[in-house]
Order: structure tokens, then sequence, then C-alpha cells
């Protein structure tokens, strides 16, 4: 059995904007990777979780999110290295996230994904999280969805 571990951060320091900024330019889908200066930008001082999964000690997967409003956590952007996929890491990551959100008094996490993800739309319904929204564009599988889950 392999030993996988979640390393969960609530401050972007310049040490963790690094290793995000590393382990992003490592996952082909998303559509640009962050450098560690745009997720200061994004994120600033907002309430935020950084999560870090790791397999073997190996760095696999990320998932980062922050509060968009009092009482709404979103999960902006995560990923799975693709050497470390299939062992349940984003999974893993979505439920870590959603306990933590339910601790700080969050009461819904929202989420957005294109339907050519189709493994994280899976995930998503999976675990109760609903589309709220659909942003229409000329290729269908470039559509993004809005999902919401109340916690």
């Amino acid at each position: 059995m392999l030993n996988i571990q979640i390393e969960a951060h609530t401050e972007l320091s310049a040490e963790v904007s690094e290793k995000l900024a590393l382990l992003m330019s490592r996952i082909s889908e998303l559509d640009r990777t962050q450098s560690a200066e745009s997720l200061v930008e994004r994120i600033g001082d907002k309430p935020s979780l950084i999560l870090f999964a790791y397999v073997e000690g190996e760095l696999a997967g990320f998932k980062l999110g922050y509060q968009s409003e009092e009482d709404c956590f979103y999960s902006w952007l995560g990923g799975v290295d693709a050497d470390f996929r299939q062992l349940g890491l984003a999974k893993s990551m979505l439920e870590y996230q959603e306990k933590w959100a339910k601790a700080q008094g969050y009461t819904r996490l929202e989420v957005k994904t294109r339907n050519q993800f189709q493994a994280m739309l899976n995930m998503l319904v999976a675990n109760q999280y609903q589309i709220t929204q659909v942003e229409s564009h000329p290729s269908i599988d470039k559509n993004k969805l809005h999902l919401q889950k109340v916690l």
C-alpha cells in the first residue's frame, strides 16, 4: 500500500507559492500556469486553504481555494500530476477541503470546471455538487460549468 499524505497550509507564503507554481507547470490540463506573483495577486490576504498531496514523499497534486463571500469558499484550482492519477488523491483533497471549509463556518463550496474534464465533473457530481450555471462556448467540451455544494 502506498504512503499518501495531505499537507495543509492556510497562508500563501513564498515557499508555498513556489511549490504551487512548480507543480502547476507539470499538469498539462491547466489553461495556464500561475506564477508565485499571480497567485499572491489573486488570493491576496483572503482566507485560503492550500493542500498538497504526496505519494511516497513525492509531490503529486494540489488543491487551492479561498473565501469568495462571507459564507462561501471557492475551490479555484487543483490537479494531480499524470504519474499519480487513479490513486484517489483528488477525491481525498476534495473531502479534506469540504471538512475544513465546514469547520471554518462556510455554508457552501463553489467550483468551476469544463465539460472536457469528465473525471473532475463525475467526482463532483458523485460528491453531491450541483450545477448552478453553464457558460456556453462554441466548442461544447469547453463549456464552463459552475457547481455548488451546500455544506
